[in-house]
């Protein structure tokens, strides 16, 4: 792991968003097509703000969030609705949603469908991460039942968690495939959040799912 310190926070999202433009510009030099997994909430936007004005050829990138809410896409609390608002405009509009999300009751009911499709976007070309207070990441919760399956080695792509403290079910990629990213790059902003990273590196992911996809994270911090 290792940990690069910022004196604020917009400087760190400029210096991520040029990360991870040029990991997206090395791998493009060796691929015909990458992916850019990338989460929702507030913190990214900043990033996906300068990250979207790149020039790289964006019509050879597949962008996917890391994890989802099951709810339609033009519903305000779809991650993929900020990713496409904040990420997929200016230069980066040319380039392609991999949605975690189907029209289907349960998601479940979807999974095959949309790991077929994910399959061919794997292994993670450049994975930008956040983590809570908690200690989770994606929708890696601490605690929720279905958890010790995401975590597992053999877990399948997708996993479905329930957590009680949200209305709808969360779809995120497990955490095997996210830790099997060739570039990860985590952010997260004060104290208290660099407090929770610490604590991690001492539990067990089923207490502390972030600690299952650290191996050669790089994390960015600003107060």
């Amino acid at each position: 792991m290792n940990i690069v310190e910022y004196a604020d926070r917009e400087m760190a999202a400029i210096d991520v968003a040029n990360m991870l433009a040029g990991a997206l510009k090395s791998c493009l030099l060796r691929q015909d097509r990458v992916s850019l997994a990338v989460p929702g909430g507030t913190t990214p936007g900043p990033i996906f703000d300068t990250l979207s004005a790149v020039d790289l050829d964006w019509h050879r990138v597949h962008v996917l969030p890391t994890d989802e809410r099951w709810v339609p896409q033009d519903d305000a609390r779809s991650n993929g609705g900020l990713i496409r608002a904040r990420l997929l405009t200016g230069r980066a509009a040319a380039a392609t949603y991999v949605p975690l999300y189907a029209v289907a009751e349960r998601p479940e009911d979807a999974f095959a469908e949309l790991e077929a499709k994910l399959e061919t976007e794997l292994p993670i070309s450049v994975l930008l991460l956040g983590m809570g207070a908690d200690m989770h990441t994606a929708s890696l919760f601490p605690g929720v039942a279905g958890l010790e399956r995401a975590l597992a080695p053999d877990a399948p792509i997708l996993a479905a968690l329930r957590p009680d403290t949200v209305p709808e079910p969360r779809v995120t990629l497990s955490a095997r495939v996210l830790n099997g990213a060739l570039a990860k790059h985590l952010v997260i902003f004060g104290a208290d959040k660099r407090a929770a990273l610490e604590r991690a590196m001492d539990l067990p992911p089923l207490d502390a799912p972030i600690r299952a996809v650290m191996d050669e994270m790089t994390v960015h911090w600003a107060e």
